[in-house]
């Protein structure tokens, strides 16, 4: 391999999320975190050399958007999702959470309703309600084989004129799905029928498993085209969450003129100076990073399989189709709640997210960040086995 995944980086000191509210959130700081969803491998050379050359030009006044920028993203998506994207369909945005807040205001009214499909990402929730928005549940079916598909009966039921938006997760997180294109075409489908503005996050397009393979959902269809507005960014593939990164995608003319309208009159479509920089070297230079990224991390949730199958047949991962996340079913250890996350922070001294917070369906699980070094795995996955002995 180019590069190493082994390599441990001491992240103390650098005020990261993940050490630096455990306390706060856990109750205790003495937890190897394996919960919020940046990876602990190193950010990639080529990323930080380029933003080392424009330190050495110290002088960090007003910039323009470099054009680069946009034809990188949109070879970058032609050459990965098989989507052509035009230039005036692109901007930034700052932060994906944000543009879906920002969504939310233009797109809705106070008292309005939002649909999301738990168990899922958690600010779907939380962001619309913070907005005054009613939020409105179509639960995610579980299948047989442990696996999720939508629950388009139940979608039916819960729809009426006050449900303006549908806020997608593609690829889903927590369960980590690649939605079939099928599925997001009857999805499409029924949104545009209804008038429902769909927001698709697709932050972890770029990192699909295993063989499958991320449909962005407004390739599927002219309606889904119509209908949707796409975010999406190199943060969680390369690594660079600090670096406010993200872009939005929108190909209809009213939707795009309405929403970037209201970017630009708060000036929130222009990036700080170092996002360009750092996803023009991501895009132009990561191919081999970004490969041999995706072969470690399926060679963790490998290893991790293994080590439940053999030692905690209790707990059942399910495996990723994308990302570093793994949704553990716990359910198994006929657990409480509050036993569970006690085994997990005050027994085992980790610190996962546990599935209560993404939502209905959630009880009894948990999930896992596997983009560590194998080692750190290793040695959450002893602690979890010593405290269940």
């Amino acid at each position: 391999m180019t590069y190493s995944f082994d390599k441990i980086i001491d992240r103390r000191g650098s005020n990261d999320l993940k050490h630096g509210v455990l306390l706060e959130r856990y109750g205790r700081s003495d937890l190897l975190p394996l919960w919020v969803a940046d990876m602990d491998f190193e950010t990639p050379p080529f990323i930080t050399e380029a933003l080392r050359q424009r330190l050495d030009h110290s002088l960090f006044g007003y910039t323009v958007v470099p054009e680069e920028l946009w034809d990188t993203i949109i070879r970058w998506v032609h050459d990965h999702h098989q989507w052509d994207i035009r230039r005036e369909w692109l901007t930034y945005i700052p932060g994906i959470v944000k543009g879906i807040g920002m969504a939310v205001n233009i797109f809705s009214k106070e008292g309005d309703k939002v649909i999301i499909q738990p168990p899922v990402y958690h600010p779907f929730r939380l962001t619309p309600q913070g907005n005054g928005r009613k939020v409105v549940y179509n639960p995610l079916k579980r299948l047989p084989d442990g696996n999720y598909d939508m629950d388009f009966e139940q979608l039916e039921q819960i729809t009426d004129e006050q449900c303006k938006i549908l806020i997608l997760s593609n690829p889903h997180n927590p369960a980590g799905i690649c939605w079939k294109e099928e599925t997001l075409r009857r999805l499409a489908h029924f949104c545009y029928q209804h008038g429902i503005l769909v927001l698709s996050d697709e932050i972890h397009s770029d990192m699909a498993l295993f063989g499958n393979r991320h449909v962005p959902f407004a390739t599927v269809s002219e309606e889904a085209a119509q209908c949707s507005i796409t975010f999406g960014a190199p943060s969680k593939t390369f690594n660079i969450a600090g670096i406010v990164s993200s872009y939005a995608i929108v190909p209809n003319d009213t939707i795009r003129r309405r929403f970037y309208t209201w970017l630009e009159a708060n000036e929130l479509n222009d990036p700080p100076l170092f996002s360009p920089i750092a996803t023009i070297a991501a895009y132009q230079q990561g191919e081999t990073w970004l490969k041999e990224m995706l072969d470690y991390v399926e060679g963790n949730i490998r290893f991790l399989e293994d080590f439940f199958q053999q030692h905690l047949p209790k707990i059942k991962p399910l495996r990723p189709q994308a990302s570093f996340l793994v949704w553990l079913d716990c359910r198994g250890l006929g657990f409480t709640h509050e036993q569970l996350i006690d085994l997990f922070v005050n027994k085992a001294h980790l610190a996962l997210n546990d599935g209560e917070m993404f939502g209905a369906g959630g009880e009894g699980f948990m999930r896992m960040n596997v983009g560590t070094p194998r080692s750190v795995l290793l040695q959450a996955l002893l602690q979890l086995k010593e405290a269940t002995s």
